[in-house]
């Protein structure tokens, strides 16, 4: 679809030009720590993750109102409350306020990361839905290396300067993406759901590159009917239809929705992300500049891995990219800990190694599929709010790294990689059992997987393909044919 690309750029870029841009300012005798009565270790953590509090709020808010209000209308309210929230934070002169700002721009950025990932994968043809998701998370990562460098470059200079343009900078996106929302159309489901057959029509027919009367688009409206007519019908969604059992099993997608976003989470990769200058000065015992540079470099080195899925998502899958992934990282911090573990500069440098390993197997699979498998494993009807209930706990469990993660270093220093070393390794046998594969599937074919029933039914019968491919399309083709006596119902009543 015309604008998908960039909306995922500039939705992306902002959450981790914030994560950037933060770790470059604490933890340092520098404008920022002077300006703000240079705050201990708890304090830094305080501030860094009462962001994550907004997410959660932000999500919060788009459970309860998303639905009603759409996808486009729910991204341009996200987007102008973090460009309010980046004012707040480049005039602050009080802690009070910095956390207010931090707060603020978190809401918004909680409300977008909620609603971008259901927007995307709502939108995009099902043979490149995986490629084009992941490219969220290399558009993210592009975010975080701006901010480091940004970081690096405001650092010479001893003014406020010095972290109040790195913090100002991210309305810059904020900006972009209302700007770019406002010239997208809705999404086709969310159209169909509300009874706008005409406009959702309009809108396959764009994805697709095809006229509206094409058979695609007739099949496709047939697909999202029937998927409609099967979820719970408007506004009685609630609380209850998650933990309801029959075909649909939504109490299992949710079960599989929260767990996937705190795995993410407890891979140890925001340890890294906020902190990375603190990492390499305390933990890795390194000079203030030199911790900056090699942030700097740590940020390009996930560039790469987060581009390498592009290439593989939509071929080999999310089950082997998150298997692949998670054993990498384990391996990554297990060696980490090794090598810190002998007080040795050399090796500390060794561990640097590993770290910008980590960053490369992050990107392989950890950093894009929680961030939309959550939007294609939901029904229809429970998307908006799964994917609401996703971005919570994903924000609920950053912030809980975000905010251990000074003090464990300061406590425990390189034991606290043995700890999320352990954790990545556990993460292998539970995507390996539970997690169905979605590559290449429509959306509404996904529900013949967890038709199957019981925790693992469908993980290792789908290899991302429709599950009863042949009585899939004979039904598809007879609602296609009623799909169209019905639009030509409403076209010529």
């Amino acid at each position: 679809m015309p604008g998908e690309q960039t909306l995922q750029v500039n939705r992306s870029n902002f959450c981790c030009i914030d994560q950037g841009v933060m770790s470059g300012l604490v933890g340092a005798d520098n404008r920022f720590g002077r300006d703000f009565n240079n705050p201990d270790a708890a304090l830094q953590g305080d501030i860094v993750a009462l962001y994550d509090i907004g997410c959660i709020i932000g999500s919060i808010l788009v459970f309860f109102i998303g639905e009603r209000l759409g996808r486009r209308w729910m991204l341009m309210a996200g987007g102008t409350i973090m460009i309010l929230g980046t004012v707040i934070l480049a005039t602050s002169t009080t802690v009070a306020q910095l956390i207010v700002g931090r707060i603020v721009t978190g809401v918004g950025n909680g409300m977008n990361s909620s609603t971008a990932p259901v927007y995307q994968s709502e939108s995009a043809p099902s043979n490149i839905r995986g490629t084009l998701l992941t490219l969220q998370g290399t558009m993210t990562i592009l975010g975080l290396c701006i901010a480091y460098w940004l970081d690096y470059g405001t650092s010479f200079t001893d003014s406020s300067l010095q972290w109040r343009f790195p913090l100002a900078f991210q309305a810059v996106f904020a900006i972009c993406l209302v700007v770019q929302v406002i010239g997208l159309p809705e999404t086709p489901r969310w159209l169909m759901k509300n009874d706008r057959y005409e406009e959702a029509r309009d809108v396959i027919a764009a994805i697709n590159d095809v006229s509206p009367d094409d058979p695609l688009v007739m099949q496709s409206l047939a697909d999202i009917e029937k998927a409609v007519h099967e979820d719970i019908q408007g506004d009685q969604v609630g609380w209850r239809d998650f933990f309801s059992h029959g075909k649909l099993q939504n109490w299992r997608r949710l079960l599989l929705i929260i767990l996937i976003e705190i795995m993410q989470q407890f891979t140890g990769s925001n340890m890294i992300n906020y902190y990375a200058p603190t990492v390499y000065t305390d933990a890795l015992h390194m000079s203030r500049n030199m911790s900056m540079i090699l942030s700097g470099c740590t940020s390009l080195a996930y560039l790469v891995g987060s581009a390498l899925p592009l290439l593989m998502m939509d071929k080999f899958g999310r089950r082997i990219l998150l298997i692949v992934s998670a054993a990498g990282l384990s391996f990554c911090f297990m060696m980490v800990a090794i090598l810190l573990s002998f007080d040795q500069v050399k090796d500390a440098y060794g561990a640097t190694a590993f770290i910008f390993l980590f960053q490369i197997f992050y990107g392989l699979g950890w950093l894009p599929v929680p961030w939309f498998y959550p939007s294609e494993i939901s029904t229809t009807s429970l998307r908006s709010k799964s994917a609401a209930i996703a971005s919570a706990f994903n924000w609920l469990s950053v912030f809980a790294v975000v905010k251990i993660t000074p003090i464990a270093i300061e406590n425990i220093n390189w034991r606290v990689f043995v700890i999320f070393a352990v954790l990545n390794f556990l993460w292998i046998p539970i995507v390996y059992f539970f997690y169905p594969e979605t590559k290449g599937l429509e959306l509404e074919d996904i529900n013949l997987i967890f038709a199957k029933g019981g925790f693992t039914g469908g993980v290792f019968s789908s290899g991302g393909r429709p599950v009863v491919p042949h009585q899939h399309a004979q039904e598809t083709e007879l609602e296609g044919k009623q799909q169209t006596d019905m639009i030509e119902n409403v076209e010529h009543p």
